[in-house]
């Protein structure tokens, strides 16, 4: 433990004149909330997240509407070079978040050669981790955009790429077991598909302009809780963040489940690595120790651990017993956590504020007509587990 304390002391004296070092904001645990709009929120959005208590907010940009073909990135074929309209609509939403006093986290959905399935005819892109050539272009892109966004005072941040799943088709089940998964990792390692050896090369190219800001890394496949566990060790840099998704078990927590004619319940029996298991607060327990474990292993301070998404689908009967159960866990363990999603206006699964009714026909509406949402929000019991922890009730 104490590298991390000589590393933060040494970064602090190097800090130019009386800038504030970023990483202390991660030193206590942080509660916030998934903005991944269709539009780009404007103050008042963020007034209204800042107003339950949060403190920072996981912003993605993929939704809106790019000046070429993939917002940002220009072209996720061939990284060309930043867009100039986009980086500028994407400075203004940052300057709405820091007018309401919220730090934001950047977490790009695609990168070149990995473009989000939902802007891809919702086929998984594997070509990153297939061709070492997207990495040189994911690199470019994380200089250029660090490069700019540096100094701005509402950035907390850069979260490297949303879920990645080197492992998706290269040949390592889903929730396999750690001695599998290690395994697996001794013969990928050093290729296309070593993602931390991706995250070391961003990274290098992203301190050569902006030493300070912190990096999030998310877990491999999809940022799965247990997916950390064949990492032999964490990366060199200490502004570096570690964090995972929780949706387990996600066969009863996902959208599919609500189209079953006899949908999974929660808590319940569920499928999950191949075999039915009883899925409850106790269960979630034991699967959440599993990150800590390995950050307890690997010598990394709690304070470095993130849990980015949480969230489950509110129309089902359980998800406020779940989202409950899973905070618990986070609290006991003073993690740092976003729950997804807030006020989304353009898919309401997981929009806690709208409780469990169904919502009126002008929401779809308004999404047709690229208008903005109409329907209301208002605290609800269903997100009362998430209202009483980021007021501190």
């Amino acid at each position: 433990m104490h590298r991390w304390i000589l590393a933060t002391l040494l970064a602090a004296q190097a800090l130019p004149g009386n800038a504030a070092d970023l990483i202390d904001f991660w030193n206590t645990p942080r509660h916030g909330g998934n903005s991944f709009n269709r539009l780009p929120p404007d103050r008042t959005y963020f007034d209204a997240l800042r107003g339950y208590g949060a403190t920072w907010v996981r912003l993605s940009y993929d939704k809106w509407q790019p000046a070429q073909r993939d917002f940002l990135l220009g072209n996720a074929d061939h990284y060309p070079g930043l867009p100039p309209a986009d980086l500028a609509q994407l400075r203004e939403t940052l300057d709405h978040a820091h007018a309401a006093g919220l730090k934001v986290v950047i977490a790009p959905l695609s990168l070149p050669g990995m473009r989000w399935s939902q802007n891809n005819q919702g086929q998984f892109d594997d070509r990153l981790w297939q061709d070492k050539r997207y990495w040189t272009q994911a690199t470019a892109f994380w200089r250029d955009l660090a490069g700019e966004l540096k100094d701005h005072p509402a950035i907390a941040a850069y979260n490297l790429i949303n879920e990645p799943a080197p492992e998706k088709q290269g040949g390592l089940a889903e929730h396999a077991s750690l001695a599998a998964m290690q395994q697996w990792y001794a013969t990928a390692q050093g290729g296309s598909r070593d993602l931390p050896a991706l995250y070391r090369q961003v990274i290098a190219a992203i301190r050569e302009v902006d030493p300070l800001t912190p990096i999030m890394l998310d877990a491999g496949w999809y940022a799965a809780a247990d997916a950390f566990g064949y990492w032999p060790a964490p990366l060199a840099d200490d502004r570096v963040l570690y964090s995972l998704h929780m949706y387990e078990p996600y066969a009863a927590t996902s959208a599919p489940n609500m189209t079953r004619q006899a949908p999974f319940a929660y808590p319940g029996a569920v499928p999950f690595a191949g075999r039915s298991e009883r899925w409850d607060g106790e269960r979630i327990q034991q699967y959440l120790q599993q990150p800590l474990a390995w950050a307890d292993a690997v010598g990394l301070p709690r304070s470095r651990l993130v849990v980015g998404e949480f969230g489950c689908m509110r129309r089902l009967p359980g998800c406020r017993q779940y989202l409950e159960d899973v905070l618990t866990v986070l609290d006991q363990n003073a993690l740092h956590w976003a729950f997804y999603s807030f006020r989304e206006d353009n898919w309401e699964g997981m929009d806690y504020e709208l409780g469990s009714a169904k919502v009126p026909w002008r929401y779809w509406q308004a999404i047709e007509q690229g208008a903005p949402d109409p329907v209301p929000r208002q605290a609800t019991n269903m997100f009362e587990p998430i209202r009483k922890r980021l007021s501190g009730d």
